[in-house]
């Protein structure tokens, strides 16, 4: 090697070091912005709030996919919660179920918010503007409550728990937090039953994800390092269900890599085994107006949840793949009618937060 192609070379060491120095920069730099937009959106509500802070409440609720699949109007005295259709995932819910579960959970969780500041707020199903909910305010006393305190607190933890049972007592207080009229509710806790939903759950994931539709629908929906998210504000931030983070033009080809159906199988039957139990809920009927309903009592009981210092996580594949959907509402005594909804919980780590758009983005006129 002559003297010209060793300082090409030095130039080219340190020419790499300075880049690598660089990415490292940017990435931690978005990492540290990522975390404190997480933080603020999070932030104490106002003793006094306004519709938006209000509103930034209720985008904390938990939705499919993390696409946020709602729009908020202010009136006099209420905020109207509309579906974004727009945002509709076709491939996992074709007939828009999760859509208004979602709305539910908004719903609900703007009720909460308010009546802790003196805002009671009553939840009405409108038929009008294709399917939206209503939330009117009155005036009273303020009225928090611990559903209320662990709304900044609550988030889907996919991860694996640590296989703690829970108490009865507080059971109980779960199934009494998710009274919602019309609304059923089944707890699994005996290790038989909840293996035997574990096969549903792997059968239902063995469907969806040999589907490429359903593929491709998921990964338009995640986003793979701190930049993506922050720059959409929605979907499924893969450090959030406890991955790494990736450049973006890697992050598709490391799922495909990865990402199986024998890996996603395995992984998920650990997290069932780990859980302490599960909770399926079964609405009264196949409307909107059922599933805003159920919408409401599964976010009732994750903030209860929440507040017991339980972890919890969606396993819909049962209720998403139709052909087990029978098997499913066998499992759980209730033949002939459609489950809802399928929450594993149990005791576990705390992941990072995901993103929500901003108030700003979601209001309309």
């Amino acid at each position: 090697m002559n003297r010209r192609q060793l300082l090409v070379g030095a130039g080219a060491t340190v020419l790499v070091g300075g880049e690598a120095a660089y990415l490292l920069y940017r990435e931690a730099k978005a990492a540290s912005d990522y975390a404190a937009r997480a933080a603020a959106l999070r932030a104490p509500l106002a003793d006094t709030p306004g519709a938006h802070d209000l509103i930034r409440y209720a985008t904390l609720a938990p939705n499919g996919h993390n696409t946020q699949p709602w729009r908020f109007r202010i009136g006099e005295r209420r905020i109207n919660i509309l579906p974004d259709y727009s945002r509709r995932t076709a491939a996992v819910d074709p007939d828009d179920h999760h859509l208004f579960v979602s709305l539910g959970a908004a719903a609900e969780t703007l009720s909460l918010a308010s009546a802790a500041r003196g805002l009671p707020g009553m939840v009405a199903f409108d038929p009008g503007s294709r399917g939206s909910v209503a939330v009117h305010f009155d005036r009273a006393r303020p009225s928090p409550s611990p559903l209320f305190d662990a709304i900044a607190r609550r988030q889907s933890t996919r991860a694996a728990y640590d296989g703690r049972p829970v108490p009865t007592r507080d059971l109980d207080m779960l199934v009494r937090a998710a009274a919602v009229p019309g609304v059923d509710l089944v707890l699994l806790t005996d290790r038989h039953r909840i293996d035997r939903l574990s096969d549903l759950v792997l059968a239902g994931n063995t469907v969806q994800r040999t589907d490429a539709a359903f593929v491709r629908e998921l990964k338009s929906w995640l986003r793979f390092n701190p930049r993506q998210a922050l720059r959409s504000g929605d979907g499924l931030y893969s450090v959030a269900s406890g991955n790494p983070a990736l450049p973006g033009w890697l992050g598709p080809r490391a799922f495909d890599w990865v990402s199986t159906v024998r890996s996603e199988n395995r992984a998920y039957a650990g997290q069932l085994r780990s859980s302490a139990g599960v909770a399926v809920f079964v609405g009264a009927g196949e409307t909107a107006a059922d599933w805003v309903a159920v919408g409401r009592a599964c976010q009732r009981f994750a903030l209860q949840a929440t507040a017991l210092g339980l972890k919890h996580a969606f396993v819909n594949q049962p209720v998403e793949v139709a052909t087990l959907r029978p098997d499913l509402a066998a499992l759980i005594g209730a033949r002939g009618r459609r489950p809802d909804i399928v929450m594993r919980f149990g005791y576990g780590p705390t992941l990072p937060w995901s993103l929500r758009r901003s108030v700003d983005a979601v209001i309309v006129a």
